[in-house]
């Protein structure tokens, strides 16, 4: 039997790893082949100290069109199996949960599952031309990684709505100004431009930016008393880190830090 070929790639720049879909001709649809391949190419990335940031982008028109409506109907799994919904839950969770930043470079169009895909990273940089929506009310599905759960928390709950409810994409530049998008910039320079912001994370502590992650995430479930005090928790342990010992060293020197990430 002939074996599937890839469906991404996983290329190191520096010290960031890019991860691309490469299913273009289904518009990068999510299949359970390319979640298993995204998996490995995530926990590798997350457990490689080389790596400092994490890149997730599509290739040819979309970046995610959501999940392979064809193999979810004809789906057949054994009893016990894990089937696309839990791939996708442990995927994503890997993206929200890693140690490390997450960034999507959106080159095209971000759709239901590549929607709950872009939310489920840190950072989002994307092209001019890119549109991104939650298309699933438009094949009478539920969404099931964000869709309706994350989606009112980033843009607002009577944006969120419309976007559900209507099915329709919207531009880049109105998901910046909503607060999904953090740059929007020509399509031409979006590869260089995550590249050269993760060079930048690539000079910052790991474990700064670990133990920011972790609190930033947990503080949007808890009160701002609670949030604080976990805050002051992390700084009193990273106190004692080789990191920050070495930070105040660098400045006092005024020399350029050399980070270990503990």
């Amino acid at each position: 039997m002939t074996e599937a070929p890839p469906t991404l790639s996983v290329e190191r720049m520096s010290r960031t790893e890019w991860i691309t879909l490469q299913r273009t001709d289904q518009m990068n649809a999510m299949s359970m082949q390319m979640l298993h391949e995204m998996t490995t190419a995530l926990e590798n990335a997350m457990s490689d100290d080389a790596v400092r940031a994490i890149v997730l982008t599509g290739s040819g028109r979309a970046f995610c069109a959501g999940a392979d409506l064809k193999e979810v109907a004809g789906a057949n799994h054994e009893p016990g199996q894990p089937d696309l919904l839990d791939l996708v839950d442990h995927t994503f969770g890997l993206m929200r949960d890693g140690p490390k930043p997450v960034i999507a470079a959106v080159n095209g169009l971000a759709m239901a599952g590549g929607l709950e895909m872009v939310m489920a990273c840190d950072l989002v940089f994307a092209a001019e031309s890119a549109k991104l929506g939650d298309a699933h009310s438009n094949f009478g599905v539920f969404p099931g990684a964000g869709g309706a759960a994350i989606l009112p928390r980033r843009i607002g709950l009577n944006r969120a709505k419309y976007l559900l409810f209507s099915g329709e994409n919207v531009s880049a530049q109105d998901m910046m100004d909503w607060g999904l998008v953090n740059k929007v910039v020509p399509d031409a320079e979006l590869h260089d431009a995550v590249q050269a912001f993760t060079d930048k994370l690539a000079d910052k502590s790991p474990a700064v930016l670990r133990r920011m992650k972790a609190v930033a995430n947990r503080s949007l479930n808890v009160d701002e008393a609670a949030a604080l005090s976990e805050e002051m928790l992390n700084l009193r342990a990273h106190m004692r880190s080789w990191d920050m010992r070495e930070g105040l060293a660098a400045f006092n020197e005024k020399r350029k830090p050399q980070f270990r990430g503990y």
